[in-house]
């Protein structure tokens, strides 16, 4: 007798059915983190050093308050789903010099940089979000709706990574970020990507999670 292998279950999908995960990113649910969080001392203090360099930084406030709103919005049951399914980095020694960046499986979500005496976001998104039909044609991105979700026009710009339906936004400047993640459509789209990957599996950056970042990151 032949037998069928049984599906293992991977992913978001282990917490959150297919509706729970369609109505969070609709922004229609509460879900329920859990009240605990899973910590590895050593590795909470393998990146203390890092934390700490960061926190002399002129930008510091910005970054952790700016942190804890994708934190608290971007990310499904962060507790739950903490360093195995996303992970957020301290100065990741990468050329691109970040100040903090959000990862899960093995695509970086989110990242944030110094900008002159502020700050600048790069996030990763689907491409077709933010075309005006919703396809995966570069030259259809919808360029006024961008302009409209921040402070001014020439706080946004956008670029192609590698990688299919993938859609690259920077965004210049506290009050433009804080902007862009208060509107609905951006949201929406920000959260279908997060959820894109990591229902793919284990989160690849487990070992350079900083739990230091992630204490601000999940206050309140």
């Amino acid at each position: 007798m032949s037998t069928t292998p049984r599906r293992t279950t991977t992913g978001l999908r282990q917490f959150l059915n297919l509706e729970q995960q369609r109505d969070w990113i609709e922004g229609k649910t509460n879900l329920r983190d859990a009240e605990e969080r899973s910590e590895s001392l050593e590795q909470r203090f393998k990146y203390v050093a890092r934390f700490q360099k960061l926190l002399h930084r002129p930008q510091v406030q910005e970054v952790l308050e700016i942190l804890r709103l994708y934190g608290q919005n971007c990310i499904p049951l962060p507790r739950k789903t903490e360093r195995h399914y996303w992970s957020v980095s301290c100065l990741p020694s990468t050329s691109d010099k970040p100040l903090v960046r959000v990862n899960a499986s093995w695509m970086e979500l989110f990242t944030l940089y110094v900008d002159g005496e502020g700050i600048r976001a790069r996030f990763l998104v689907h491409l077709s979000d933010f075309t005006t039909d919703h396809s995966q044609v570069q030259d259809h991105v919808d360029e006024p709706f961008l302009e409209h979700c921040v402070t001014t026009p020439e706080d946004v710009g956008y670029f192609f990574p590698r990688g299919e339906d993938i859609f690259g936004i920077n965004v210049r400047g506290s009050a433009s970020i804080r902007k862009f993640l208060a509107t609905r459509r951006v949201l929406r789209a920000i959260r279908t990507f997060n959820l894109t990957h990591m229902n793919r599996g284990r989160n690849a950056y487990h070992a350079s999670h900083c739990y230091s970042l992630a204490d601000h990151m999940l206050e309140g």
